[in-house]
């Protein structure tokens, strides 16, 4: 059971591919955002370790300005693999938090997402794809990277599962921070 529990001493959150270019031509890129948004909140709140991808910057552009400017320190990690655990220093990165779940959100649901996933599922990390803080251009890639991702052992969840997991408990701080951004 452990695979499908969340707790800020656990866990770290990875966002993959954000970018300008790329997300322009998503449909769901305004609830992929806002929902990474709140993610990055509760990660923020709760001191969990945040790490952002960009899948070639020089042809997709940079991070969206919403996510890179909430990011507390913003140090994206530059790739040109669609598995960002195949590109330089990701793995370093990722074990040196010393965490043994990831949460991961972003573009494009059967590219990078899906790819990052295998491989961090093959380095024993448990992964819980946020469902509705990805996205594909097709509605059928992303349906079929999901299934993918949850078959190969991926916990898929949503925002709100996810922040409640992490709070743990009503009546703190954070709590009522969280409740005011997803009312």
């Amino acid at each position: 059971m452990d695979k499908f529990t969340l707790s800020k001493d656990n866990t770290a959150l990875l966002i993959v591919d954000i970018q300008e270019k790329l997300a322009v031509v998503m449909d769901q890129k305004q609830k992929v955002t806002v929902n990474c948004l709140h993610l990055i909140e509760a990660a923020k709140l709760l001191y969990i370790p945040i790490i952002v991808t960009e899948q070639y910057p020089e042809g997709l552009g940079p991070t969206i300005y919403d996510i890179k400017e909430a990011i507390p320190v913003y140090r994206p990690l530059e790739k040109v693999t669609f598995d960002c655990c195949k590109s330089d220093g990701f793995l370093r990165k990722t074990a040196s938090l010393k965490r043994t779940h990831i949460i991961l959100a972003g573009m494009e649901t059967h590219v990078c997402v899906l790819q990052t996933c295998l491989s961090l599922l093959k380095e024993n990390y448990s992964v819980h794809l946020v469902s509705d803080a990805v996205c594909s251009r097709k509605k059928d890639d992303f349906q079929t990277g999901r299934e993918l991702m949850r078959d190969a052992g991926a916990v898929i969840t949503c925002t709100e599962i996810v922040l409640f997991q992490l709070l743990e408990n009503a009546g703190t701080l954070e709590f009522k921070e969280i409740s005011k951004r997803i009312k």
